[in-house]
């Protein structure tokens, strides 16, 4: 099963780093797509904030090696109880068009970026796995792109997947909205791998998800994974309120239930919508018809617009009682929400930060004991 073709078919140009034109990487990208220009050089950055400039990135690919580190803690939010999280930058940037893509304005690339450094990422997750070898560290590469897009050029996520297979207490994450989990069939993840993927009702997948695969198509990647021996993660991320939400969410909730096993679930995401102005104003210039904006949101302490505390409780309490009822023993947490939050849906939640990467410890131990 694998994400339509086409997402990759808009590539026109591939800009290669002189330091890197040598590369097997960077040979092995020029090879896959031979009827994409190639040029060698520094492609010149554009102002993210434009349309047209995000678009052109879109259609861009730039080759290069890192100026600085490659694995870095998830930097989390103000006021916010975090999940310590780490980060791997083996890419930046999505082919796909979700109108609230916080990549709009976060990143000023020139293009879709990929790294070459993997020998250095490897190094830098073997530092912090000794840093403390009796805590299990969670990674992932899908915070500035999506972890799976990119492989039928890199082969990443293989190679990840391998390399974690080895360590004591390193757990990969490969987060995706793409149906593209062929290549990782002959894989052995050896318990060390977890494939997530971000899941949405059907109408709003088709309305302000656009170049994804279906949800249908991500449930039934997910059960492949399964059935491969591959832990499975499920982000409600972004959660986003309209009328009908209970009943689409709800029947989200109920095809899962049909499709996967409980058990080989190791985490479950929830969170609502949130944006920066700036990137309420790419998002109004990009896509002026999104049906984003129709609720009522306040500025949080952070700088982001999330909805009312109140209704987050709200759509937070119905999700996770759904979610209790197909299986009580699911783990379910917050992406970057507030303690009151916290208090006021979970019988006993974290008090910060390194409570809650405990309950991760714990949780990771207890499944991979009992295999």
């Amino acid at each position: 099963m694998a994400h339509p073709p086409s997402i990759l078919q808009a590539i026109d140009t591939i800009w290669i780093d002189p330091e890197v034109q040598a590369h097997p990487l960077a040979r092995r990208i020029r090879d896959s797509l031979p009827n994409v220009r190639t040029r060698t050089g520094v492609p010149e950055p554009r102002p993210t904030t434009h349309p047209a400039s995000i678009d052109r990135i879109k259609k861009s690919l730039f080759v290069t090696k890192s100026r600085g580190h490659l694995v870095k803690p998830c930097p989390g939010s103000r006021g916010r109880i975090c999940c310590g999280y780490w980060v791997i930058n083996a890419m930046m940037h999505c082919p796909m068009d979700c109108h609230y893509c916080v990549l709009q304005t976060y990143l000023s690339v020139p293009a879709m970026t990929i790294f070459v450094d993997e020998g250095s990422i490897h190094e830098e997750i073997l530092a912090r796995l000794r840093d403390r070898e009796n805590h299990f560290f969670r990674f992932g590469t899908g915070e500035l792109g999506d972890s799976l897009i990119h492989d039928t050029l890199t082969g990443f996520s293989r190679r990840f997947i391998s390399f974690f297979a080895e360590t004591q207490n390193g757990i990969l994450e490969l987060k995706s909205k793409t149906a593209a989990i062929a290549h990782l069939m002959e894989c052995d993840p050896k318990g060390h791998t977890v494939i997530s993927w971000s899941v949405n009702p059907p109408e709003v997948i088709r309305q302000v998800e656009p170049k994804t695969a279906s949800l249908e198509k991500r449930i039934q990647a997910a059960r492949q994974c399964q059935d491969m021996g591959y832990w499975i993660g499920l982000h409600f991320d972004p959660i986003i309120a309209f009328e009908g939400w209970e009943e689409a969410y709800r029947g989200v909730i109920e095809r899962l239930a049909r499709a996967l096993d409980p058990s080989r679930i190791i985490w479950i995401s929830v969170a609502g919508l949130r944006y920066t102005r700036q990137q309420k104003e790419s998002i109004r210039l990009r896509f002026p018809e999104t049906p984003l904006f129709s609720g009522e949101f306040f500025r949080d302490e952070d700088g982001k617009y999330r909805y009312l505390q109140k209704t987050r409780i709200m759509l937070y309490q119905k999700i996770i009682s759904w979610l209790r009822q197909w299986d009580p023993n699911l783990f379910i947490y917050y992406c970057m929400e507030n303690q009151r939050v916290w208090e006021k849906t979970f019988p006993h939640p974290p008090r910060n930060t390194r409570e809650l990467d405990e309950k991760f410890d714990q949780r990771i131990r207890r499944l991979l004991k009992n295999g």
